[in-house]
């Protein structure tokens, strides 16, 4: 399965809707939309990851990168991602440190 990052800003929120594998070598195309979509200063970040089908730890950088980017002020939600996704979250301890939804806004 190919992989795709599409983004787009509404209402001061962030919405990064990412298909297919994360790994080393599509981690690089999400950490740069991600990079670029903060610059616009979103009180929230969203990260439709439903059709995300596996996520590696390069996929984990990239979350970190983005809290750590947004600041305490902002949000970091997951919409509706997969069990292994939410495991690798859990088992890190990535999970407390952002908001799983099954749509946003909640």
């Amino acid at each position: 399965m190919s992989f795709s990052v599409k983004s787009e800003v509404i209402d001061n929120t962030a919405i990064i809707a990412v298909e297919g594998s994360l790994d080393s070598s599509t981690a690089p195309k999400l950490h740069d939309e991600v990079q670029r979509i903060i610059l616009q200063n979103p009180k929230d970040l969203v990260l439709n990851v439903e059709k995300l089908n596996f996520m590696a730890s390069a996929g984990l950088r990239v979350i970190i990168f983005a809290k750590q980017k947004l600041g305490s002020a902002a949000k970091l939600f997951l919409v509706k991602p997969q069990d292994q996704v939410v495991e690798t979250l859990r088992m890190t301890g990535l999970l407390f440190s952002v908001t799983i939804v099954d749509q946003y806004p909640e």
